[in-house]
């Protein structure tokens, strides 16, 4: 039985993906070339590794311990490039980072931009999730430092303050909650929105509110940023829901309305997550003292 780096890697990001298809484009792999390395480990092994369905793929029993000491490896096999490219001319590597979006647009931009200035050697892969599955991959090993809600139970991991914020709603200066104190995001349901892509943390989180009160999201079109976002609401096609800051810079050039969301919810404290940052590659420790800073 002899898998390579390169096996194991696939493997990880197939689990991580839950798709064949996506776990090949992550490891820059043709799909043809991916189902035959993962056959030819599961001919090698002489048992299944992934279960396939319509939904995707998910690791059997088997799968599950090939994953765990896969990541082990592949953790160690980074530690050592790191430790020897100190005699090559400094540090070097990648750090992957998990974040939700409001910290993936409104924060980490200029929290990275002075990091990487610093740090040529080094490159950051960022990756947007919802707070809750950055906290479990953080956990497995899938990624080295997590940006969450600081409402999300984080479990045994090392925690570190971040930033905070709070989420609004945006509207046209001529609707009907324009002008209002503060409204519920039960009352904001009674409107059009605009929002972000569906595959957004944000917004599937909201989502998940408002099926909470038992309502749909009236979702009128669904954009990639909140600058966006702001524009159409500018133009009145509904109202958004953006980060105060967001709201703040949009309403210096948009004739844009801010009202303060009343939900408990729309307060956003965010933090740092890791397993154990003396667990940490030096490059990553150095990471997470420039965001703490």
């Amino acid at each position: 039985m002899r898998f390579d780096l390169t096996d194991l890697r696939l493997f990880c990001e197939v689990v991580d993906a839950g798709s064949i298809t996506a776990g090949a484009e992550k490891s820059a792999l043709a799909l043809a070339a991916a189902s035959t390395r993962i056959r030819n480990m599961e001919a090698a092994l002489g048992a299944p590794l992934l279960s396939r369905s319509r939904q995707g793929v998910a690791p059997t029993p088997a799968g599950r311990m090939l994953l765990k000491h896969a990541r082990q490896i592949l953790a160690q096999q980074a530690r050592m490039r790191e430790d020897l490219s100190a005699y090559a001319g400094g540090l070097s590597g990648e750090v992957k980072v998990l974040a939700n979006t409001n910290a993936l647009t409104e924060f980490l931009p200029e929290a990275l931009s002075s990091f990487l200035a610093d740090h040529p050697h080094v490159s950051v892969d960022l990756e947007e999730r919802l707070s809750d599955e950055i906290v479990g991959l953080i956990a497995e090993g899938v990624g080295d430092i997590g940006i969450v809600a600081g409402t999300v139970e984080v479990g045994a991991l090392q925690t570190y303050p971040f930033r905070s914020d709070r989420f609004v709603v945006v509207t046209a200066t001529s609707h009907p909650l324009a002008g209002s104190g503060s409204v519920t995001f039960a009352e904001v349901l009674d409107y059009d929105l605009v929002g972000l892509e569906r595959s957004s943390s944000l917004q599937r989180f909201l989502t998940a509110k408002a099926a909470r009160e038992g309502r749909p999201l009236k979702l009128r079109v669904q954009l990639r940023s909140f600058d966006a976002v702001c524009r159409l609401v500018e133009c009145g096609v509904g109202v958004g829901v953006v980060p105060r800051t967001t709201a703040g810079r949009a309403a210096r050039t948009m004739a844009l309305s801010v009202v303060e969301l009343a939900d408990d919810w729309a307060v956003r404290e965010l933090k740092i997550v890791v397993r154990a940052e003396d667990e940490l590659r030096p490059y990553a420790r150095e990471l997470v003292a420039s965001l703490r800073g």
